[in-house]
């Protein structure tokens, strides 16, 4: 049978119809039997097109937005995204669980990771999968919880001005923590100044439902744009949880005060800058209770994955590969760590940044005076936006493309050094490791 909905007056019917209980699935290919099909559109696919496919493989419905496409099995509605987003949002009515919702430039990926390692040792948490935070990731992470599940993380990234607030009217979360607010992305969002009313959007919306956000006390950004609500504070110092670092290489261990004394963390976490991401991970299992022993378990067992600050020992160099993202504040945080790292020989392998906009001279440029500052061995730098500095140094040397630098390496090979990749993921420098 061919079922034609109004969207907006029968969200509660599409959903207690034929959405409650099923798993949904967005793409054709990993439809299994009994899931709901929701056709979406991007710039090379319509959705609408796969539909038949999905019910061939065995889904329950397929949820579509162009009647030409209609046969037997599949709902018709105004617009299949925002349909994906109400379903979402009323499952999470639903539900009624506490949601903590995590943004930031840099870190929310590990922070939500660690958070979710924590928390798991006292409640059944389900947390955005990956890096699935956007307008599509974000109702999927709320529609992949249930009835069993006791505690939601919701991770929400933004490209472009108020995408934070569209995230917050689907998902409410009650709780909220910024990681700290950054230069990325500026070509979408203009200017520094629409990133922090962006990011902010998180706070407000926590506010406003008179919940509770989890701030780093040393950011004084975060401090001051949380000051006067409710709050709890971590960092150096803290009113939730106070912690200290204790040695950042080869890998982060740290300090946490708890009522029964100090407890030593040792992470497979790489650089000062993940203290931070720990302590909040640590200061949030604190406040919902979960027993300090179970937080230094959880995040001492915690291994990095997705080319996020790896560690790697290869038969002739130590390598940290830092392969995931890149944007100025989060470059800039790296190379002053690797600085401050003791060994020798060090090379720094720097991949261009993306989406800058107008600021991407002045971003590169800020990255090459940094780095010339750091006494490293060799320095290599990758893409068309280092380009122009490709500075007359017999220890810089300029690549367009990750593949050249390859070539070069397996040529003139690098060894008893210790070596920083960093850049972003469409530079695909993890193949760089295999020559090292």
């Amino acid at each position: 049978m061919f079922h034609q909905h109004d969207m907006t007056e029968t969200i509660t019917e599409i959903y207690e119809q034929f959405v409650h209980g099923h798993h949904i699935e967005t793409d054709s290919r990993k439809v299994k039997s009994g899931d709901i099909f929701i056709a979406l559109k991007g710039e090379n696919f319509n959705g609408n097109e796969y539909a038949s496919t999905a019910i061939k493989n065995g889904a329950t419905a397929a949820i579509i937005d162009n009647p030409q496409y209609k046969e037997e099995k599949c709902i018709l509605v105004k617009n299949t995204l925002k349909c994906l987003q109400e379903l979402a949002h009323y499952h999470r009515k639903r539900l009624g669980l506490p949601i903590l919702g995590i943004t930031g430039t840099n870190g929310k990926t590990t922070t939500k990771e660690l958070c979710h390692a924590v928390l798991s040792k006292k409640y059944k948490t389900s947390a955005t999968q990956g890096n699935f935070n956007n307008h599509i990731g974000v109702p999927l992470t709320l529609l992949n919880m249930d009835e069993t599940t006791e505690f939601g993380i919701v991770e929400m990234g933004a490209n472009h001005p108020g995408e934070i607030q569209d995230l917050c009217t689907i998902a409410e979360p009650d709780f909220g923590l910024i990681t700290n607010i950054g230069y990325a992305h500026l070509e979408g969002f203009g200017s520094y100044e629409n990133i922090i009313a962006t990011k902010k959007a998180l706070y407000e919306h926590v506010f406003a439902k008179k919940g509770k956000v989890f701030v780093s006390a040393s950011d004084n950004l975060l401090m001051q744009l949380s000051e006067g609500f409710n709050r709890s504070t971590y960092g150096n110092q803290g009113n939730l949880l106070k912690g200290e670092i204790k040695q950042s290489v080869p890998y982060l261990v740290y300090t946490i005060i708890t009522p029964k004394g100090q407890l030593y963390i040792k992470t497979h976490l790489v650089g000062d800058y993940n203290f931070d991401n720990a302590m909040a991970a640590s200061a949030i299992g604190f406040h919902f209770g979960v027993d300090p022993l179970k937080i230094q378990e959880a995040i001492e067992a915690y291994h990095p994955s997705n080319l996020r600050s790896q560690l790697i020992k290869s038969e002739h160099n130590t390598i940290i590969l830092d392969a995931y993202n890149a944007n100025p504040s989060s470059m800039q945080a790296s190379i002053n760590n690797f600085r401050e790292m003791p060994g020798e020989h060090k090379v720094l392998i720097l991949g261009e940044m993306r989406e800058l906009g107008a600021s991407s001279l002045k971003a590169h440029e800020t990255l090459i005076d940094l780095a010339l500052r750091g006494n490293f061995e060799k320095i290599f730098l990758i893409g068309n936006n280092f380009e122009h500095c490709n500075e007359k140094r017999n220890f810089i040397t300029w690549f367009p493309d990750t593949e050249s630098l390859i070539k070069t390496l397996r040529t003139n090979p690098i060894t008893e050094s210790f070596i920083f990749i960093k850049g972003s993921r469409r530079n695909r420098l993890e193949r760089i490791v295999e020559c090292l």
